[in-house]
This record gives C-alpha cells, sequence and structure tokens, in this order.
C-alpha cells in the first residue's frame, strides 16, 4: 500500500510540472503547411519559448506562433513592430521609409532570381491604416508567395502570440536554433 502511494504523488507532482512547464515556460508545436520554408518545413517540430514573451516587447524578424482564429495557430515572421509605417516596392522592404534587409529570404529566393518575390504593397492598401497600431505586429511567412498572413488576414493582436520559436527538433537531422 506504501509503494503504491508513492507511486501516486510521483504521478501527481510529474503530472502538475509538466502542466505547468507546457502552460507558463515552453511547449512544442508541429508545422503545417510551406508558409515558412525553406526556414521551417512541413512536419518539423518546434519548440516555442512562452516565458514572459506576452510582457517582452516582440522584436522585428522573430518568429512568433499566435493564434489566427478559434482553430488555428500559425507560425510566422514579425516584419512590422507598432507604430511602424511599413510598405514593399520593387521587392524590398521599408519601414518608416528606409530600406530593410531580409537576409534570411536569400535561399527562399533562390539567389540572383529575378522574379518579384513579394509583390508590392503598402498597409493602407491592404489594411486602410497608415502605421501598425498599437499591441499589434505584422506578420509575413518566409514563402512570399505561399503563405496567408497579415496581407490576408490583418494585424496580430500581440495577446494573441503565444511565444517565439526557438528551434526545431524534429526530425533529428534537421535540429537547429533560431535567432
Amino acid at each position: 500500500m506504501r509503494v503504491l502511494w508513492q507511486t501516486a504523488k510521483t504521478i501527481a507532482v510529474v503530472t502538475i510540472l509538466s502542466i505547468v512547464v507546457r502552460e507558463f515556460l515552453f511547449t512544442n508545436y508541429i508545422v503545417y503547411g510551406q508558409s515558412m520554408m525553406p526556414t521551417i518545413h512541413d512536419g518539423e517540430r518546434i519548440i516555442v519559448d512562452k516565458i514572459g514573451y506576452e510582457l517582452m516587447e516582440p522584436d522585428r524578424f522573430d518568429l512568433i506562433i499566435f493564434h489566427a482564429d478559434e482553430d488555428s495557430d500559425y507560425i510566422k515572421r514579425i516584419i512590422g513592430l507598432p507604430g511602424d509605417e511599413l510598405y514593399y516596392e520593387d521587392d524590398t522592404l521599408y519601414v518608416n521609409g528606409a530600406p530593410v534587409e531580409e537576409d534570411f529570404l536569400e535561399e527562399t529566393r533562390g539567389g540572383a532570381s529575378t522574379e518579384v518575390f513579394t509583390d508590392d504593397f503598402t498597409l493602407e492598401n491592404l489594411t486602410n491604416e497608415h502605421t501598425v497600431p498599437e499591441d499589434h505586429v505584422f506578420v509575413l511567412g518566409d514563402n512570399r508567395k505561399n503563405s496567408i498572413d497579415s496581407r490576408q488576414i490583418g494585424f496580430v493582436p500581440m495577446e494573441e502570440i503565444v511565444g517565439r520559436a526557438n528551434m526545431t527538433f524534429w526530425p533529428p537531422q534537421n535540429i537547429r536554433f533560431f535567432k
């Protein structure tokens, strides 16, 4: 009887710790779709850092998981922060009037390809807003031609952000950390 009681207590403690870690510290996600290729591939598993992300200021180019709707979470890259005026022209991102390099897109673009990768747009054309509103971000997938992102769904409220993607851990040959 004593062994049974010790086992039950151990199982209870492990269960409670697992719930706390998953709800408040880290969780894992399986990526579905090709919108973040080649950065993240369909079927890869990622670890998401939830520690205080809702209290932190997000950084441009963070890879975030957010609740897109009641049934779906998306992973995308933050392009625009609150107060930013941004637009694309001739395949170049402009933030507050200055061009911004997106080095992470080089592999996706295929090097010296002359094909337009990100179609021209302005925030005003897409959202009727001149700047990214307070407490919101503007996100894009790295696979710009095959991504449902802020160009279609609008700004992402910060309270819908689950956390920042830190690394892929499955399959093992694809283990890598994100900046």
